[in-house]
């Protein structure tokens, strides 16, 4: 008989542990992480808050793309939820949007522990150049993220689908690709993405042989 499988019904420890700027030593982490990316104003530290069980331990800045650093969450002691810079913010100069790249690209290349990336899009609208360029440079470096379309409750029920088809479309994502469907509101789709997490925590293997390709060839990166 299939065990049941069990929901997190609620998050009791949450630390923010460690922030890593531009120039920082990104930590040597032995517990799995979690990856979250996406452009400014797609409701990331939502979603986090909401995995975290939490209204406003994630920041959300009243400025965006004024967040310019790797935030290292622990969670249960268990694992770490690791929300990456936003990216696609206009009036962020091409020199920081440059620097904010090579801290993420570093981070992806050096993390030993990083299991998956969920890349997050508007459910309401077509993928951006930037989300194309981020899942494109995100498949590049090794990986294959979970896609998350957040903001589902601003749209109405009979659109869900066709809007997810659009995302598919508009990313061109590769066959298999999980996409998850998830409202800040009702807090729709946290479960599913909890599911896949505990799914992952202790395995990632995949994910782990295919980055150590890049990483050979990034060499020592340095901080």
């Amino acid at each position: 008989m299939e065990e049941e499988k069990k929901i997190r019904q609620n998050v009791n420890y949450v630390e923010l542990e460690t922030v890593c700027g531009i120039t920082s030593t990104l930590p040597q982490n032995e517990l799995p992480e979690f990856a979250f990316a996406g452009k400014s104003n797609v409701g990331k530290s939502s979603l986090i808050n909401a995995l975290m069980f939490r209204k406003s331990y994630a920041r959300t800045s009243s400025q965006p793309g004024k967040t310019q650093t790797i935030n290292f969450y622990n969670i249960e002691r268990e694992l770490y939820f690791v929300d990456l810079p936003g990216y696609g913010y206009a009036k962020v100069s091409q020199e920081l949007k440059a620097k904010w790249g090579k801290m993420i690209e570093r981070y992806l290349r050096g993390s030993k522990q990083l299991k998956k990336i969920f890349l997050l899009v508007d459910i309401r609208h077509e993928p951006s150049e930037n989300d194309r360029d981020m899942y494109e440079w995100i498949v590049y470096q090794g990986f294959e993220p979970v896609i998350i379309a957040t903001k589902l409750d601003k749209i109405n029920r009979s659109q869900k689908e066709r809007q997810l088809a659009l995302i598919r479309k508009g990313l061109k994502i590769r066959p298999g690709t999980r996409l998850i469907a998830f409202s800040a509101l009702n807090k729709q789709g946290r479960d599913e993405i909890w599911e896949y997490i505990d799914g992952l925590g202790n395995t990632g293997q995949k994910e782990d042989d295919k980055k150590e390709e890049s990483a050979a060839s990034a060499g020592d990166m340095g901080c």
